[in-house]
């Protein structure tokens, strides 16, 4: 006798559940059957598993041409090998649980066992039932017995034989799908450390279907923490099939890393950062993290006005006295440098730059200083307050309205004529 537990579900033919104990030989048998009906008092299937004298009726054009000895009995199952569990005919949530809990049972008392899962008996509810609760476990395999038929009604008995049903790709993709999911939330990070926990499928396109979804998660969470290095590498394999089925997804991310990724002498490489800054604390509010988001915006205002500054030669860490116009005080600092903080800064860039920056400055002064100040009394400022979502909103249209038009003009002019799209929320490679 094998190491093998069969479980099946018990319908009207018996042959079917006959062919699978004999070729599998199971050492434990459970049958899923049906008890008696509430409304009518007709006998359910559980009648031919326990049944007495000869229950197994079996019929031709409707009608009865012999009676048979239950299951068990004509299987040579001794009372130990074997246990039924009545299941509801029609109710799907509660035959599910039933069949779960039973096979939970099981687990815990054939440890090591082979699971077997014949859903060829029993109705529609059932067969589906069994499916259902043998797919929450990865081990479990499915097993259908068919034959040859000469009708659309059964098969010949005599002709029926195991056939072994594949679940692999069905149990991938359920396990995959939350783990997806966090892409709609750019939990990129999670959903590439849950999918290297996923065993390998043993179909070569499974498995190149997990391959795929692990290391791009992995390159995303890359560019979302900045390593733009290492998510330009990760992704830099998959361009071949990316580029052939969704290329118009995904070019412009292998266009966006390139200037992200580019020489720093690159005039494309910092404003082309400072975008990506842009869009990394979009992804921040997106997932509720407004403390996070509003750092991001604080940095992107400041570092835009560093580049502006430096596209003029002007270096904020270390100004000469001549950058500096009449009327604007900064002192040496203990290293004897003048630097200049973010308000400093917007005021040289408005001096040196002119046009929109300047009109910028003049338009929105009074606007930055507030919401600096609001920015101040953060956690991660030099406050103890936590950023309100109403905090973020209000910055972010700001933002969005006053600073981005400038960046985006500034950009052109420094020949970056098409900024990068916000990262991926779902499986490129399926669209």
């Amino acid at each position: 006798m094998s190491n093998t537990i069969l479980l099946c579900t018990v319908g009207g033919s018996h042959q079917p559940i006959l062919t699978a104990i004999q070729e599998l030989a199971p050492a434990f048998v459970l049958f899923f059957a049906s008890g008696r009906d509430r409304a009518t008092g007709t006998g359910g299937s559980i009648d031919t598993i326990t049944g007495n004298g000869q229950p197994v009726e079996v019929r031709r054009g409707g009608q009865i041409v012999e009676r048979l000895p239950n299951i068990p009995t004509q299987a040579g199952l001794s009372a130990e090998h074997f246990d039924v569990a009545e299941v509801p005919t029609d109710d799907l949530d509660q035959a599910v649980g039933v069949m779960t809990a039973a096979l939970a049972k099981l687990r815990q008392r054939f440890t090591d066992a082979l699971f077997v899962a014949d859903y060829t008996g029993g109705t529609k509810t059932m067969t589906a039932a069994l499916v259902m609760a043998a797919l929450e476990i990865d081990d479990v395999q499915l097993q259908l017995t068919t034959g040859a038929r000469a009708d659309l009604v059964r098969v010949h008995d005599g002709s029926q034989a195991g056939l072994a049903v594949s679940a692999e790709g069905i149990r991938l993709r359920r396990a995959m799908q939350p783990l997806m999911a966090g892409w709609q939330h750019f939990a990129y990070g999670a959903a590439a450390a849950g999918l290297s926990q996923l065993p390998r499928p043993r179909d070569p396109d499974l498995r190149a279907e997990l391959q795929i979804a692990h290391d791009l998660s992995q390159a995303f969470d890359a560019w979302d923490r900045f390593d733009h290095a290492a998510a330009s590498a990760q992704l830099e394999r998959y361009r071949p099939r990316l580029g052939k089925e969704a290329g118009a997804v995904v070019g412009p991310l292998y266009t966006a890393l390139k200037h992200l990724t580019a020489e720093p002498d690159s005039p494309q490489r910092t404003p082309a950062r400072l975008w990506d800054l842009w869009l990394n604390a979009q992804r921040r509010a997106a997932q509720g993290r407004f403390d996070d988001a509003v750092a991001r915006g604080y940095r992107l205002l400041e570092w835009t006005a560093q580049w502006l500054l430096s596209t003029k030669g002007i270096d904020t860490s270390d100004l000469r006295a001549e950058q500096i116009p009449a009327g604007l005080r900064i002192s040496e600092g203990t290293d004897g440098k003048r630097q200049a903080g973010l308000h400093h800064a917007w005021t040289l860039a408005a001096h040196h730059l002119g046009g929109d920056v300047q009109a910028f400055m003049a338009a929105q002064h009074s606007a930055m200083l507030d919401h600096l100040q609001k920015r101040n009394y953060s956690i991660l400022a030099h406050g103890d307050r936590p950023i309100a979502q109403a905090d973020w909103v209000a910055f972010s249209d700001w933002l969005q309205k006053a600073l981005i038009p400038v960046l985006i003009a500034q950009a052109d002019r420094v020949g970056l004529k098409r900024l990068g799209p916000q990262l991926s929320q779902q499986p490129m490679w399926r669209t």
